[in-house]
């Protein structure tokens, strides 16, 4: 419930009196006249009525029950007196605080439950990382152990007995390096001349 503290006519204890006919002719007509102004005073109206209607409406549904004639109406004045407190910062603070413990708890409860599935989740992506890796080293192992066999090769026949076969076989790797970087050059500078 919003209303405006300044105003005398814009409380909760002028509704819970014009509802339970407390106030006086004047009093009741200024508050009506309020009522056609202030749509938020109209739409609490509206709401403590239509409370006290369904209190009566189920009181009546239970005969064994002995109450008040007047109890809806006891119920609701006793029920604004008791939420005064509320419009309260320090009340507003202290409810504040409770949700935020609320929440945090309620988080540290999903993070528990959740706990098992995010690290499932984590290992499971670990581990094909880990299997790309290794696979990415073998086939460099496995292509360098075959380079170097290969130029064991062909540096063997070529020269047999030279001191600088080694060179001559790291030369010819680096030849077909440059031949492969110079080819690729080429068809990208041509593949760009073309689209111009």
């Amino acid at each position: 419930m919003f209303m405006d503290d300044d105003n005398p006519l814009c409380q909760g204890e002028q509704i819970a009196a014009y509802l339970d006919g407390e106030l006086d002719a004047g009093a009741g007509g200024l508050f009506e006249q309020h009522l056609l102004e202030c749509r938020l005073c109209n739409t609490e109206l509206n709401m403590q009525r239509l409370f006290m209607r369904e209190l009566d409406t189920t009181l009546r549904l239970d005969p064994g029950l002995s109450v008040p004639s007047n109890f809806a109406q006891i119920v609701a004045a006793r029920a604004q007196s008791d939420m005064s407190g509320l419009r309260d910062g320090s009340e507003h603070k202290r409810a504040l605080r409770f949700c935020l413990i609320l929440a945090l708890a309620s988080f540290a409860m999903l993070g528990a439950a959740a706990s098992e599935a995010v690290f499932f989740t984590g290992r499971t992506m670990a581990s094909q990382i880990f299997g790309i890796f290794g696979v990415l080293w073998t086939t460099l192992y496995d292509a360098a152990v075959g380079l170097t066999v290969i130029s064991r090769v062909i540096s063997g026949g070529l020269i047999r007995e030279s001191p600088f076969a080694g060179l001559t076989a790291l030369l010819l790797a680096l030849g077909v390096v440059l031949l492969s970087l110079l080819i690729s050059s080429y068809h990208r500078h041509h593949e760009m001349r073309l689209s111009e």
